[in-house]
């Protein structure tokens, strides 16, 4: 499709998600592509062996290719596994040639390992650390050369999660090695927004945590967390928001990173910043 002359708040900006194909990544990416900014999209679009629930396929992200082009804004999306840095670099590249430039980094790949029998292996806590740490290491780096080149400074938003702030497991019957896995990804990537946050604050780029609770997407809406919940009441109980507010939308993650990423988060960078109704205080 045509790019129609950008409007909007991110006019003229560019934004790299990762985990774009559905849930949170993919109102990321639309969002932003209606707020005027072209698009750089990945996902792994496969099942993996320690994730119980079906996670999303080319189909979904095809599917944010078409959302992201109904806004008039353009998108370069590949399928990629947040783990292989090179693709990672390879994808972004393509991205800032075909636009230009880049400003924002959404580092937002992710996976739920603790549910079902597949939680219970050691290859469920590998994945975990391996995708939402190492991967997003990966993400930020990959996308560094080209934020450093962007006069304007930048934004760069990790999803972590209420999990970055206590841990998913309750009591033994919840201490999987997903589980474990997660607790400590979420909480690992806090210290990557501190090292990235200090290191690059000179250069104007910001960077920040968002931490959701329980969100409304295929990751927590599914089979295996149903089970889990039903056979740990202790997990489902601690994950409670203390406010009396329907769950969470992905729009209000969207709305958070946003607000980061734009004018009136100008001066906010080092930030952990929960989007809980109040969970992590339980």
């Amino acid at each position: 499709m045509a790019s129609q002359q950008p409007d909007g708040p991110f006019a003229d900006r560019v934004v790299f998600v990762t985990g774009a194909a559905r849930g949170q990544g993919r109102e990321h990416a639309v969002r932003f592509a209606e707020a005027g900014a072209d698009v750089i999209a990945v996902d792994v679009c496969e099942q993996l062996d320690s994730v119980a629930y079906p996670m999303a396929t080319p189909e979904d992200l095809a599917e944010t290719v078409a959302s992201v082009e109904k806004t008039g804004r353009r998108i370069v999306a590949e399928r990629c596994d947040v783990r292989d840095r090179d693709r990672l670099a390879a994808i972004v590249s393509r991205g800032v040639e075909e636009f230009g430039r880049l400003d924002f980094v959404l580092a937002n790949a992710g996976i739920m390992p603790a549910t079902g029998p597949q939680g219970r292996e050691i290859n469920a806590y590998v994945d975990a650390v391996d995708i939402m740490l190492n991967g997003v290491y990966y993400t930020v780096d990959a996308a560094l050369p080209a934020l450093l080149d962007n006069s304007d400074g930048g934004a760069i938003v990790i999803t972590s999660s209420a999990a970055g702030l206590k841990s998913v497991s309750t009591d033994l019957g919840t201490m999987t090695h997903g589980a474990a896995g997660y607790t400590a990804a979420k909480h690992g990537v806090v210290g990557l927004m501190r090292h990235f946050a200090a290191s690059l604050a000179a250069r104007n780029i910001r960077v920040n945590s968002v931490h959701p609770g329980g969100v409304a997407t295929p990751m927590v809406l599914n089979e295996a967390m149903v089970g889990f919940i039903t056979e740990n009441p202790s997990f489902g109980q601690s994950q409670m928001p203390l406010m009396t507010l329907p769950m969470m939308e992905s729009g209000s993650v969207t709305d958070a990173i946003m607000f980061l990423c734009g004018p009136a988060g100008r001066y906010i960078t080092g930030v952990a910043l929960p989007i809980d109704a109040g969970l992590q205080l339980r």
